[in-house]
């Protein structure tokens, strides 16, 4: 209980800040990008970090979010904040209706299912040129997420994720991540637990495609594509699998590298791709391992991932 108060006392104080901190034009771009691709890394997280599921095709999930989005807030005039809703609830039925066949896969075969999946609907998002515009993209979407909106949305929904992992369905996760056979005996129900990490995954990552596209006002299916399906995983992998806080200090560091090296783009993914080496090399378990980030303060050790005292 204590760990939960504080952990939420930790999250909103860092909204706030994002939210007040004085910062140029440039500056502000990159903290709403910052909040959109934790959002998303969170979702990642959930199902490969702490649930064993390992995804190379959530960008999909985005895809759908910012489609559905940008359709509701142009063609029928909706309001930013249900188009937004909307786009992750339509990423969540697409998740249910896939995972119901894919989710008794194991290991490495969902991986190149993901693969497959991701890849089929981006390119129906790509040839569907009388709903979605196709490969010409989709302008004129309302320019709806300012900082202050991506940073509230960051807040709750971490907030939400971080109550969530330290809960039941937390526990659930880990210990079919750990042993599927072992937590079926032990009573949990782990076809639905792996189900209800997959549909929360994807109203994160779709929730993050709505305010992507809300803050680009432009979208196009290449924006959806592989490459940001293992640059989210790898965000996840780069901060450590089973650690939340360790995803958030992954995206910060990665969103922050890419902008910084903006100007130098034709090297900026040969950087990328070094800055990821390096930290295999001398931290194979990610920067915090399974380990949540206050488990380093003193008084706050028991806080391990999965290990801890509830």
């Amino acid at each position: 209980m204590k760990k939960s108060l504080l952990t939420n006392a930790f999250l909103v104080i860092l909204g706030l800040t994002l939210a007040r901190w004085r910062l140029s034009g440039y500056q502000e771009g990159i903290v709403v990008l910052l909040c959109i691709n934790s959002i998303a890394a969170m979702g990642v997280s959930l199902l490969t970090g702490f649930t064993g599921i390992f995804t190379l095709g959530h960008a999909a999930y985005m895809g759908l979010g910012a489609y559905t989005a940008a359709i509701l807030t142009v063609r029928h005039g909706f309001q930013w904040f249900p188009a937004i809703v909307a786009g992750g609830l339509i990423a969540v039925v697409v998740a249910w209706l896939i995972g119901m066949p894919t989710l008794r896969l194991t290991g490495d075969y969902y991986a190149i299912a993901s693969i497959g999946l991701g890849e089929a609907i981006r390119l129906i998002l790509e040839n569907w040129q009388s709903f979605t515009r196709g490969a010409r993209g989709f302008p004129g979407i309302p320019h709806y997420t300012s900082r202050t909106v991506a940073v509230l949305f960051f807040t709750v929904l971490a907030i939400l994720m971080f109550n969530l992992i330290n809960g039941r369905l937390g526990r659930e996760l880990r210990a079919s991540r750990d042993d599927r056979v072992a937590a079926s005996l032990m009573g949990f129900n782990t076809p639905s637990s792996r189900m209800k990490a997959l549909v929360i995954s994807a109203f994160y990552c779709g929730v993050a495609g709505a305010l992507l596209g809300g803050y680009m006002s432009f979208i196009q299916p290449s924006m959806f594509d592989m490459m940001k399906s293992t640059e989210m995983t790898a965000v996840v992998v780069f901060g450590g699998l089973g650690s939340m806080s360790g995803t958030l200090l992954g995206a910060g560091v990665i969103t922050w590298m890419m902008e910084y090296f903006r100007d130098i783009s034709q090297y900026r993914m040969l950087i990328y791709g070094l800055l990821l080496v390096t930290v295999m090399v001398l931290r194979p378990e990610g920067l915090l391992g399974n380990r949540e980030i206050w488990s380093f303060i003193p008084g706050m050790s028991g806080a391990r991932g999965g290990k801890g005292k509830e």
